[in-house]
């Protein structure tokens, strides 16, 4: 009967082991549909209805894990702990892993994963055979003798005392964090070592507990399909059809980008995004800015910044006090004009032209995009205020109902606060075109529509004006999340139909 390693999993972020002998028997095991709650069943909102995702917790994924190694080992008939290893190779890809292993050069699909072939008699029954007849041997790590009863060892055929063994592989996951990488000791022997020998020869709960932990989350990392959610202290994985880069929403609350797991970015995608976040962290624009208004002295090559109307330029630098001119870069004091053409100073002067209006360019996204960043922000604070209002008008007798569109507008607020954001990223990188110019006009209006909204729910609102407010907020956020739903349209459009062009940046 086939066994595996029984992996922990987390529950309430903290490791648990599946059973006190460490294994599980895949014949015995009653497999569960990992998709057990029908709450952690979902479409991303905004998306195709075909796009579903399901929430896993930590149990429901080590089920799953076991019943892909099962599904596999079914078909292959090999140790299961072999099977993970493939899979593992393989990033968990069935389709794959069994498209090579029926290609028929199984002795080199073995190799490339680093295991034994083990329909294949290996010559380790004549090494194993030639040391039992001696009494004692040498350990080829700690150099100390033992008797043959107290030495271990893999298909490989290299063998060594239990004690190196449980010092070796503690050190390589406690250490190191290599789980299904952890190769033989011996030198350039290649061969991983299995699961249930690493369980088999580690005597610490601690360090068996952490292994299982590095499994599991190498089954999530690895799995094209799978991804934690990011939240802190969330230990739910969300479970998907097909890899995209969608939205989708865990238990805890956290909506995220499937593909690269942060916010909602529509309508940027990740790449992009990426980009973005970057060059706004990057010191890169500062030196773009020193471009566009410092030169270097001729003499010493220390930058100097103008600090005057006067051409006239003098190096404070004491060692130096080289004197020139700002505008041609030419010795002061054989310098008599700079009016007649020079290739190399125009170009020169050029080049620091456009560094200038590169950098006008950026600020000025960059500015809009921090500026609703920062309202988004406010506005959470809003959301506690409106939340405040609600409750006051209640004790006014006012019915919860009455009062509920308050909070569905300062969501729909901040969905187009998030989104407006993005589209100065998007922006930035688009040339002008009569595509983008659409894209302005729709922002423009979303933008304008959105700041009258937020202006409606930063008023007091009392009794007496409740009902005159309610109509004004319905329609200003209705017509908000309308304006927003068009804009999307409109990139995604273009992104199907490879309207937008793009500059580089």
């Amino acid at each position: 009967m086939d066994s595996i390693v029984c992996y922990g999993y987390e529950s309430d972020g903290e490791m648990e082991e599946c059973s006190e002998d460490d294994t599980l028997e895949l014949d015995d095991l009653e497999l569960v549909d990992p998709i057990v709650d029908p709450v952690g069943i979902g479409h991303s909102r905004g998306q195709e209805e075909d796009y579903r995702f399901e929430v896993l917790t930590g149990q429901q994924i080590h089920q799953h894990m076991l019943e892909c190694i099962r599904e596999v080992n079914e078909v292959f008939q090999n140790p299961a702990t072999i099977t993970r290893i493939l899979l593992s190779h393989f990033k968990w890809d069935k389709e794959k892993l069994m498209q090579r292993y029926f290609d028929g050069d199984l002795d080199k699909l073995f190799s490339e994963c680093h295991v034994i072939n083990p329909n294949r008699k290996s010559q380790t029954s004549c090494l194993s055979n030639t040391r039992s007849s001696a009494k004692d041997m040498p350990c080829h790590i700690c150099y100390l003798n033992y008797p043959n009863s107290s030495f271990t060892g893999l298909e490989c055929g290299h063998k060594f005392c239990m004690q190196c063994w449980g010092e070796y592989l503690t050190a390589k996951i406690m250490e190191e964090g290599m789980e299904q990488s952890i190769s033989c000791p011996a030198h350039r022997c290649d061969i991983l070592v299995d699961d249930n020998t690493v369980m088999r020869l580690i005597k610490d709960s601690n360090v068996k507990l952490k292994y299982q932990h590095i499994i599991t989350n190498s089954f999530v990392e690895c799995n094209r399909l799978l991804t934690w959610c990011p939240a802190p202290d969330c230990h739910h994985v969300i479970k998907v059809e097909y890899p995209d880069a969608k939205n989708v929403k865990c238990k805890c609350g956290r909506e995220f980008c499937f593909s690269c797991g942060e916010n909602d970015h529509d309508p940027v995608k990740c790449t992009m995004l990426r980009k973005w976040i970057k060059k706004c962290n990057d010191d890169s624009e500062t030196s773009n800015w020193i471009s566009a208004n410092t030169k270097e002295c001729p003499k010493c090559n220390v930058t100097i910044e103008k600090n005057g109307g006067c051409n006239h330029m003098v190096c404070r630098k004491r060692s130096c006090s080289y004197q020139f001119c700002w505008i041609c870069m030419g010795p002061w004091e054989r310098h008599l004009n700079c009016n007649s053409y020079n290739e190399d100073a125009m170009a020169e002067k050029d080049a620091q032209q456009r560094s200038s209006e590169a950098l006008k360019r950026y600020l000025f996204y960059y500015d809009r995009y921090m500026n609703h960043m920062r309202s988004l922000r406010f506005e959470q604070k809003l959301y506690a205020e409106v939340e405040q209002k609600m409750e006051e008008m209640q004790k006014q007798n006012i019915p919860w109902i009455e009062v509920q569109f308050l909070k569905d507008a300062v969501d729909a607020l901040g969905r187009c606060r998030q989104t407006l954001m993005l589209t100065y990223a998007f922006a930035f990188y688009l040339e002008k075109n009569n595509q983008s110019i659409i894209f302005e006009n729709n922002q423009a209006d979303m933008e304008n529509a959105t700041e009258v909204l937020s202006g409606y729910l930063e008023r007091d609102i009392s009794q007496d004006s409740l009902q005159d407010m309610k109509q004004k907020v319905q329609d200003k956020y209705r017509y908000c999340e309308s304006r927003k739903s068009m804009l999307l349209q409109h990139v995604h459009e273009g992104y199907e139909k490879n309207q937008w062009e793009y500059r580089e940046a």
